[in-house]
């Protein structure tokens, strides 16, 4: 299967690791500690009014939904440095543009996916629509993308580095 850049998820090794630790934790030691908290509470009684049986299945529910989400992003993730230096936008990048070719109304920041967001910079993924609007365009390009009301933005590439956090 090839996968094109849209679907792709770039980390770094760091990041790869940390996220595969937190699915060997979900899927053996905490799916274990939940199943426990369910029989724990099934054998208080009536399952209709059992407040602590509902408050654990909906734990299990997102513990479950957590490890589908991390199976599907370490499968498509790509591991190693980040993207070569040609001006070209691409995952792993710290992009910075301008808003309607305005250097005075710019933004600056990551694209990669949320799970691999730092609090230093703003995080966008590359399927959001600013995020898809600019990947594969060159420092200096203009590129259009979907606004929620229907409408197009445009905007104009200022840099894209490859990000060293």
């Amino acid at each position: 299967m090839t996968q094109t850049s849209e679907n792709v998820t770039w980390l770094t090794q760091e990041a790869y690791n940390k996220l595969k630790d937190e699915l060997e934790y979900l899927t053996g030691p905490a799916r274990t500690e939940i199943a426990a908290k369910i029989a724990a509470a099934r054998e208080e009684g009536d399952l209709r009014e059992n407040g602590g049986y509902h408050a654990a299945k909906e734990e299990q529910g997102k513990q479950e939904l957590r490890v589908r989400q991390l199976t599907q992003l370490l499968e498509n993730a790509k591991v190693g440095e980040a993207p070569a230096s040609n001006g070209a936008v691409a995952p792993g990048m710290v992009v910075t543009i301008a808003f309607d070719g305005d250097e005075d109304d710019t933004l600056t920041f990551l694209l990669a996916s949320r799970e691999y967001a730092s609090s230093d910079i703003e995080t966008y993924s590359p399927q959001s629509p600013l995020g898809s609007g600019v990947i594969g365009h060159k420092v200096g390009d203009d590129a259009e993308y979907e606004l929620p009301n229907g409408k197009k933005a445009s905007v104009k590439i200022l840099k894209a580095e490859p990000y060293n956090g």
